[in-house]
């Protein structure tokens, strides 16, 4: 399994800045690394590299009491959902607009966990107004207050230096064994996960309620059939866009980033009755950007027995919004009869073996060579591009890189041709591969 990497929750009052924080770590406009066209992601969250340091960056939105609206008594139950979920803290604070009643009792919370908690004062723009507006926060009793502007980037430096040095890795499963397959459902809420976990188990060890959300912390179940060993991961459901208001939802995508970080395998749930929704490839996105290998599975299949019509409708569409995972199988199951349930850990197990996989050197450069001959690179500013030699970086996913004279050249048609070949010459049709270029020094000649 890939090591987890820390999850760092910002957490404050609404217009205090974390938007803008978050923005300034992870710009909306940043390059996307892998160029696969169609994949869809929520920009709350941004996996970010510093100091060699990696976390994931969420931005849990604004926390506020209004006894209007009867957020005052579901304040504390957000708030402590997004520290749960989170390894490590932010708590934003406003430099200008200073101390604020949900400042208190947001901090109050926070002593009650046992999560590592940064004060970062926003808004401060330079050191020549740090003693004016920092000395009222220390009445929240912090031991040191972060000065940061995230307007000017003041501050920024210093103290994402101190976070990286002090950024402790999240523990692996203990008591696991090593060849245990950890296999996640993920999904909206009321699709069936909870009854499709109790199904696979063959007793109800899971609460299930047609109440969407009552699912709020993973909950691991270790199973053992026919030889292989799994380890079953229910999680809360990713709610949809128009329900964001709701402020849990942020909450939820939290708890679904954190168990991608422990899982190698993803049981995406399709609700049959509503086909494939906005948020479904959200949650494909997510799983597809991390490298986990992936099984769709269209689950209240029973509700469409006998209409041809609409199963065919299901299956073109749940295909035109999956085609960035061509390589995930998908599976029709009602979880409530039972129907094709027995099909997905053989699946999983076949899907988990191509995800594992190692590949000899002298396999790949051949297999390599072919492809070359085949269809050769297309000329890059009139020069020939020369595909040197490939070896494999890592497992789970299949991890190669190719060094190439000019690997700029290449074009994106260039790199699913490549990425195709070495699928069907590997026998890695229903995993996730990585292929990567690299330039090797050229010489004069070339």
């Amino acid at each position: 399994m890939t090591n987890p990497i820390p999850i760092v929750a910002l957490v404050g009052r609404p217009n205090v800045g974390k938007s803008s924080l978050f923005n300034r770590l992870a710009p909306r406009n940043k390059a996307i690394v892998d160029p696969t066209p169609g994949v869809t992601r929520d920009r709350h969250y941004q996996r970010v590299v510093w100091e060699e340091k990696e976390f994931i960056l969420v931005d849990t939105g604004g926390l506020e009491t209004d006894s209007d609206d009867l957020m005052a008594g579901s304040i504390q139950e957000q708030t402590w959902q997004a520290v749960k979920e989170a390894n490590v803290i932010l708590l934003v604070l406003d430099g200008k607009a200073g101390l604020a009643a949900e400042d208190y009792r947001v901090v109050d919370l926070l002593r009650r966990s046992d999560k590592p908690v940064y004060y970062l004062v926003n808004k401060v723009d330079g050191p020549e107004v740090e003693e004016r507006l920092l000395p009222q926060f220390y009445e929240l009793g912090a031991e040191r207050l972060w000065p940061v502007s995230a307007s000017h980037g003041f501050g920024f430096k210093t103290f994402f230096d101190y976070l990286a040095r002090h950024l402790a890795m999240p523990a692996v499963d203990s008591g696991v064994p090593a060849d245990t397959i950890r296999l996640a459902c993920l999904g909206r809420p009321n699709v069936g996960k909870s009854s499709l976990v109790n199904r696979l188990l063959g007793q109800d060890r899971m609460v299930v309620s047609a109440v969407p959300g009552t699912t709020r912390d993973a909950v691991d179940t270790l199973l053992e059939k026919n030889g292989a060993r799994f380890l079953l991961i229910d999680t809360a459901g990713i709610r949809r866009k128009g329900k964001v208001q709701e402020k849990l939802e942020k909450f939820s995508v939290m708890g679904a980033l954190s168990t991608l970080e422990r899982c190698d395998v993803v049981l995406i749930i399709i609700d049959a009755e509503e086909g494939i929704t906005e948020q479904d490839t959200n949650v494909i996105g997510y799983c597809h950007e991390r490298g986990r290998a992936c099984l769709l599975v269209v689950n209240k299949w029973d509700l469409v027995k006998g209409d041809t019509r609409r199963q065919k409708y299901l299956s073109e569409g749940v295909e035109r919004a999956t085609t960035f995972i061509g390589y995930a199988p998908t599976l029709t199951i009602s979880a409530l009869t039972g129907h094709g349930v027995s099909k997905i850990l053989p699946m999983v197990r076949v899907v988990y073996d191509q995800y594992c996989q190692e590949f000899t050197t002298g396999r790949l450069n051949r297999l390599l060579q072919e492809a070359v001959l085949a269809h050769s690179p297309p000329l890059y500013r009139g020069k020939r591009v020369k595909l040197y030699y490939i070896t494999q970086l890592s497992s789970k996913p299949p991890t190669f890189v190719v060094f190439a004279n000019y690997p700029e050249g290449l074009h994106f048609s260039y790199h699913r041709y490549l990425m195709n070949y070495f699928r069907k010459g590997l026998g890695l049709e229903k995993a996730p591969v990585r292929v990567f270029f690299r330039e090797r020094a050229r010489k004069k000649y070339d």
